[in-house]
């Protein structure tokens, strides 16, 4: 039986800037909108190479929960967002106005060349950009 993480779905302040942000800074690209009954619409971009997608829908309200800070939030539900790359300095340098929310921090005495930072996307979610993370053998 097949059975894929296929897609995970943000609640946005601004639909278009989350969908710029995370295009330009990770990869993906416009697959869909699907328009709802409602006059909003659900925007699904792509990460590339990948069938994994973020499915981008409108927010009608504020959060009534404290800003994420640091790595994310500590009470149940998601913490953080996470990317793996090849160089996280090269990739902060490589992305306009970061909010970096810890980090980067090295985390050699856990996992030889692991080295990760948080940043905070344009709603305030935790997003992890991490280098050398390796399974144990």
């Amino acid at each position: 039986m097949l059975q894929i993480i296929s897609q995970l779905a943000l609640t946005c302040k601004d639909q278009a800037t989350t969908e710029s942000w995370y295009c330009n800074n990770f990869g993906f690209k416009r697959a869909r909108v699907a328009k709802l009954p409602d006059g909003h619409e659900i925007i699904f971009i792509k990460m590339a190479d990948s069938s994994f997608y973020l499915e981008l829908f409108w927010s009608d309200s504020e959060s009534g929960l404290p800003d994420a800070i640091n790595d994310g939030p500590t009470y149940p539900g998601f913490r953080h967002l996470a990317f793996k790359v090849d160089d996280v300095d090269k990739k902060l340098a490589s992305m306009n106005s970061v909010d970096i929310t810890l980090g980067p921090l090295d985390f050699d005495d856990f996992i030889p060349g692991w080295r990760t930072v948080w940043i905070r996307d344009p709603d305030g979610r935790i997003v992890e950009i991490s280098q050398g993370f390796t399974d144990e053998t």
